[in-house]
């Protein structure tokens, strides 16, 4: 695990000088001029143990990390609101057979010959489905075919396989980090790494931040327990992927450029739309998840994944069509299944979860206002997302339709509404336009076959 802070002024000048200027009289005091001030320590601590936080947050980290696994992002690292990341893509890059991360006090060797032979299906998998990819994508995309290829085969990856990514967040997220890293459900040795060094890297930049950091340390962090289950049983949830309850009012605004433009306004000043709101039931692949989790106004609910586990998975449909890859998808989910359960044995389910991989199903709760989730169908129903995330967000909006939600045929990609408002161009992707005048487009006949 490597990670660099990018260049930064200490925080603690910072803080202080914002607190400072709540109650000086004579105009802004600058960071400079707390440098030296004699009771920056005390004033700062003050703050700190005061529960005012905003001060804090004025300073953000950017993170350059490296070497960290798929999962752990997922659970600590994009499990929450308040960050910005770019990580390496595995839609679009290729990945590498040297890029995984280890349980602590794992057999070695078993770990590196189970990750070599998935990574050999990876591979394998790529080259089978490349025919079936080139038979459905148009033919001006044809370049992008393999990447498609890698995006279908990625399933068979484990979530331990490692990342890249900038990450960037303030001061008091990288003090949560360290509180709950003790806490986490799974890849807790990672997490606790993880929030060795960045409580190292922040008293290097700031030696005054010790002892915001020892109470971090310290604090108590429970992971929530909820028993999902109770959740399917009240609403007789059956078999079913994607399940929307607890529906309350309407998206009641008039179609205009705060939703459709690139800026997307209606996320700087709030209508009413904030008011009415769904809650969803689904289950979907780790994967999946961890693009859906992207959509940080679409608030969910992740429970530890000990509480859910069967043996579950996402076959793409591509897949499901290709006798060959599909005989191969799944003898690579039954060597990942096995594995798993047998190092949960030797190790714990937290430290075996790496064995895992991308397809493995899990249940999550989310909850959506219309403001959010009208983002969230205008990106997730681009024929450029991911085909899984895609077919859920079109699930949850086929279900709003069904409860007559006024606005409902808002709930489209941007093509559809720029097309509605007269905004040029029409597809805002440019080059990467999936080939298909969408806007033409009834919503029972928008699908996609890849």
């Amino acid at each position: 695990m490597r990670i660099e802070f990018l260049d930064s002024q200490p925080p603690s000048n910072v803080a202080v000088s914002a607190a400072r200027t709540c109650y000086f009289p004579n105009g802004l005091v600058t960071p400079k001029e707390s440098e030296s001030w004699k009771r920056k320590p005390q004033l700062l601590e003050a703050i700190f143990k005061g529960g005012h936080h905003t001060t804090l947050q004025h300073t953000h980290i950017t993170l350059l990390i490296d070497g960290i696994s798929r999962h752990f992002i997922w659970r600590l690292l994009h499990s929450h609101s308040f960050y910005n990341s770019e990580q390496v893509s595995q839609r679009y890059a290729k990945m590498k057979k040297d890029s995984f991360v280890y349980p602590k006090n794992c057999n070695k060797e078993k770990w590196e010959n189970y990750y070599q032979q998935t990574f050999e299906n990876y591979e394998e998998l790529i080259e089978i489905l490349l025919p079936s990819v080139e038979e459905v994508i148009p033919k001006f995309r044809k370049k992008d075919s393999m990447k498609k290829a890698q995006e279908m085969a990625r399933y068979v990856l484990p979530v331990g396989i490692s990342a890249y990514l900038y990450h960037t967040v303030n001061i008091i997220t990288l003090l949560r980090y360290i509180a709950v890293a003790k806490s986490l459900p799974e890849v807790q040795n990672e997490a606790k790494e993880f929030a060795d060094i960045i409580s190292t890297k922040l008293i290097e930049l700031d030696p005054l931040l010790k002892p915001l950091i020892e109470y971090a340390k310290k604090s108590e962090f429970i992971f929530p327990n909820f028993d999902i289950t109770s959740v399917k049983e009240k609403h007789q949830i059956d078999n079913q992927d994607v399940f929307v309850y607890d529906v309350s009012g309407d998206f009641d605004v008039p179609l205009n450029g705060n939703y459709a433009d690139v800026l997307r306004s209606s996320q700087m000043v709030f209508d009413n739309s904030i008011l009415g709101g769904f809650t969803t039931y689904m289950q979907l692949s780790l994967s999946a998840d961890a693009q859906n989790q992207r959509h940080r106004r679409s608030l969910s609910f992740r429970p530890s994944l000990k509480s859910i586990y069967k043996q579950n998975y996402y076959t793409p449909p591509i897949i499901e069509k290709n006798q060959k890859a599909k005989e191969l998808y799944d003898k690579t989910m039954r060597l990942s299944y096995s594995f798993f359960e047998e190092q949960e044995n030797k190790l714990s389910f937290g430290e075996a979860i790496y064995a895992l991989n991308n397809a493995h199903k899990i249940e999550i709760l989310e909850r959506n206002d219309f403001s959010s989730f009208n983002h969230k169908a205008q990106m997730r129903l681009c024929y450029n997302a991911q085909e899984e995330i895609f077919d859920i967000t079109y699930k949850q909006v086929e279900k709003l339709r069904e409860k007559n939600i006024k606005g409902i045929d808002n709930f489209m990609p941007p093509c559809v509404l720029r097309q509605k408002l007269n905004i040029r161009p029409t597809c805002p992707e440019g080059d990467h336009f999936c080939g298909i005048k969408v806007w033409k487009l009834k919503f029972e006949d928008f699908k996609r076959e890849i």
